[in-house]
Parts: C-alpha cells; structure tokens; sequence
C-alpha cells in the first residue's frame, strides 16, 4: 500500500507527539515540506553495462547482504533543476569516451539561486585531457564540475555553490562547498530559520553558537542579537562562515574554531586556546542570555549540557528526536518548554528534525 505524504507526515507528528509527552511541551508546530522536488543534492551510481550507461541506485535485501541494482531515469524527491540536468550530463557523458570512461558516481549539489555543482568520480587518473573536456562540458550545461579519483581532486570552475534563502524578507547568501553538510531540503531550512529568529525575539543580548557549520543559522539570528559568538571545529565549515558573513556584510559575528567540548573548557576557564587568540576572540567580553545549539545525531555531551542550562534560553534543533529526548531530561530541570515544532527535512523517511526553545524556570 502506498501511503501518501499526508499520511506520513501525521504518522511523525503521533510519534514525537507521545514521545515528548511527558515534558509538557506546547501545542506542535508543524512545517511540512513539498512533496515532490524538495532534495537540493542526490548522488548515483553510474553503471556501465556492454552498451549502455545509466544512473543507478542499490535496493538491499531483506537479508542485508545482497544488493540489487535499480536503474534511475527520473528522482522525483530531487530538486527539478536536477532531474532536468540528468539526462543531459549522461547523454554527454556516453558521447565523450574520455568523460565516460570509468566513472562511477555522479554526484549533485542544486541551489534555489541556480546555480549547480556536479562532482564525477572516477576509477582511474584524471589527466589534462579530462580537464580540457570536463571544461567544454560544463560551459555547454552551465554548470560546475569537480573530478574525483583516488588521490585526485579535479575543480572545473569551483568547488562550490551559493545559495540564496529569503528569510522573514531578507536575502542571505551561503557559500555550500562540494561535500560539506547543508541541509538538503532548502525550503524546509527557510522554515527552520525563520522559526529559530522567531524564537530569538526580544533579547538585549548576546548569542553564543555551538555547531554553526557554515553559518546556516549564525546569519540570520544574528539580526537578533547585539553580538554573535559562534562555533565550529571543521576548517572547511569556518571558512565558509567567514565567507558568508563578510558577503553578507555582517559585522556583529565572531567564529571560532572550537568543537562545543573545548568551548565549554574555555568559557569555565578550564584551558587556553592559542584559536581564541588568534583570532582576537574575548569570551569574557560576552553577555550572553541565549544558546543555540544544532548538534549532530549522537546530541550533547553532559558538560555542554551543564553549560546550557545557565543561559535564560536554549534554542535546540535536533535531528535524531531520541537524543533530544534524552538530552531534555536534564535541560528541563532548570528550564521549561515554550516552542516546539516538527520540521519534515525528509519525506518519506523515518527521519525526524524539530526545535524547542526553552526558557528559565
């Protein structure tokens, strides 16, 4: 039985509704997404075959062993400016022999702007004629390729896309780098950005960050905000933050290449950090009256969390519902729930991204 996008939703909403019973939350909001043509990224196996070349995907048996491979013409979850490039980029792939030869992934990146990134990987070395035709390639696709082989990074134009996202009527700009985390379902991120400044109202304060990745969210909440001081150990996430902040002519955020554990050693006084120096970063000049944090699945570590629960307010995007659960055991000791929402990031999937905002007892 085929069950429709309704039905999937409302299943979600049951589930994080009786799980999250028992602290009291606020009546659900809930921000669903397109049905079709919501993912901005996709990656498929290129399969070869004695005559012909196809995108391809692998359903796993029950026994999870074998795999079957299931030929893909057409990704209807993929955004349209993707489904519209596929048969292009393959029809030109199979004319060209040394574009063709011994590829064996395609990978997408699509923006709202326009703009799309194709990355090829391949079994075997990419010489200067590869990069003389993947160049002919993407002029005539108007698009930008990256090659991939073992040892091997080709960048055909550039490594990566902007994206532009209007929220509450003000257009941000984010650079999105080849294979680092965005949040794929762009009109289901609008929600969740508009929904986190919505819950940022009224504070006279400062923000601190854990987890700013590429300044997804560090953009827009720091209109809320005097000043911004946000977190993230990867280099490739800080440097685009700082690229974003600077193309979007905000001056009120700090960046500091910190993991959320070494943070909270630096704000307790625990250790120096030659990164906080560096960058001419004073913890102690803060006021901070509001955290947020968008962990990744595993949640929060405990001495996080006993930092979180001195701020008046805690802003807590999540991605697996059953850490944020576990993680609300402690916060709700010293705070209390007054915004919760479901955000359907994934359709059709068992995943689950929400937001609470908590605020002192």
């Amino acid at each position: 039985m085929t069950v429709s996008y309704q039905q999937q939703l409302q299943e979600k909403v049951e589930r994080i509704t009786a799980q999250f019973a028992p602290f009291n939350p606020p009546a659900l909001e809930v921000f669903q997404s397109p049905e079709q043509h919501f993912r901005m990224r996709a990656e498929f196996r290129l399969w070869h075959t004695d005559d012909d070349l196809f995108y391809a995907m692998f359903e796993r048996a029950e026994d999870g062993k074998q795999k079957t491979v299931i030929r893909i013409d057409e990704f209807p979850i993929a955004d349209q400016s993707i489904n519209d490039l596929m048969p292009r980029l393959l029809e030109e792939l199979k004319a060209v022999p040394i574009l063709s030869q011994r590829i064996f992934e395609a990978d997408f990146l699509a923006t709202l702007s326009g703009e799309m990134l194709v990355t090829l990987i391949y079994h075997r070395h990419l010489d200067s004629e590869w990069e003389t035709a993947a160049k002919t390639l993407a002029e005539k696709l108007n698009i930008k390729i990256m090659g991939r082989s073992r040892g091997q990074k080709v960048i055909v134009g550039d490594d990566y896309v902007v994206e532009q996202l209007n929220v509450h009527g003000r257009i941000f700009k984010y650079k999105q780098i080849e294979s680092s985390f965005t949040q794929p379902n762009a009109q289901v991120c609008k929600h969740m950005l508009e929904w986190a400044c919505d819950a940022a109202q009224n504070s006279q304060k400062d923000l601190l960050e854990l987890y700013c990745g590429n300044g997804n969210f560090t953009l827009p909440l720091s209109l809320k905000f005097n000043r911004v001081l946000a977190t993230e150990l990867a280099k490739s996430s800080v440097y685009a933050a700082q690229w974003n902040i600077e193309q979007n002519q905000i001056e009120n955020i700090q960046v500091a290449r910190l993991s959320a554990e070494e943070f909270t050693q630096a704000y307790e006084g625990e250790r120096e950090f030659r990164r906080l120096q560096e960058a001419n970063i004073d913890i102690q000049s803060y006021q901070f009256d509001t955290i947020f944090v968008d962990p990744p699945r595993a949640g929060i570590d405990d001495a996080t969390l006993a930092l979180m629960q001195g701020f008046e307010r805690i802003i807590y995007i999540s991605c697996n519902p059953d850490t944020l659960h576990d993680n609300l055991k402690t916060l709700t000791q010293t705070h209390r729930i007054s915004k919760f929402a479901l955000f359907d990031q994934f359709p059709f999937t068992h995943h689950i991204e929400s937001g609470v905002l908590l605020e002192k007892i």
